[in-house]
């Protein structure tokens, strides 16, 4: 369980104690930079790019594969400006990097995830310490006024400075 002021949050999971290696680290980063050259035709759409294509959906899928197996066994109704090879050429790899994309998502999803968690608990450690330090700053221990000082430009503009706020101008 993780409190914070409005809820009590149950965890999925458990604590996170873990170590990545520089080197298991670099090794990662060489392994993605190898796929990346292996994919040397990947495209960087824009949003109006994208809302500007159409889609294949899980039902459409199966529209593209008809089609595309018709073209290939009825020739005499493909239209002179279609080019069939090239469109098994992009059905395909379609379906490969659809695959490959799936992997990718689960891959990222938990990458994603552990970052998060991971995150929290980091950030957890660091309240609970700046607390200590601001415990430490009013028992008058040495050093503690400036750790506190630094720390607390963390939370400069928030919540309440001890003073009321002022109510909006009338119009």
């Amino acid at each position: 369980m993780f409190q914070t002021k409005t809820k009590t949050i149950a965890m999925s999971y458990q604590n996170i104690s873990a170590v990545l290696a520089a080197a298991d680290l670099t090794s990662i980063l060489t392994k993605i930079n190898e796929i990346k050259a292996l994919l040397p035709f990947l495209v960087n759409l824009t949003p109006d790019d994208i809302r500007g294509l159409s889609k294949i959906s899980d039902k459409s899928e199966s529209f593209v594969a008809k089609a595309l197996g018709y073209a290939e066994t009825v020739p005499q109704l493909v239209p002179p400006y279609l080019n069939v090879p090239e469109f098994r050429k992009d059905y395909n790899l379609y379906l490969q990097l659809k695959s490959l994309l799936q992997q990718l998502e689960q891959l990222s999803e938990g990458v994603r995830d552990t970052t998060i968690a991971v995150g929290s608990e980091a950030n957890a450690g660091a309240l609970t310490f700046y607390k200590s330090a601001q415990v430490a700053a009013k028992l008058n221990v040495p050093g503690a006024d400036s750790v506190v000082d630094d720390l607390a430009q963390r939370f400069e503009g928030q919540g309440n400075s001890g003073e009321p706020t002022p109510p909006p101008p009338n119009p």
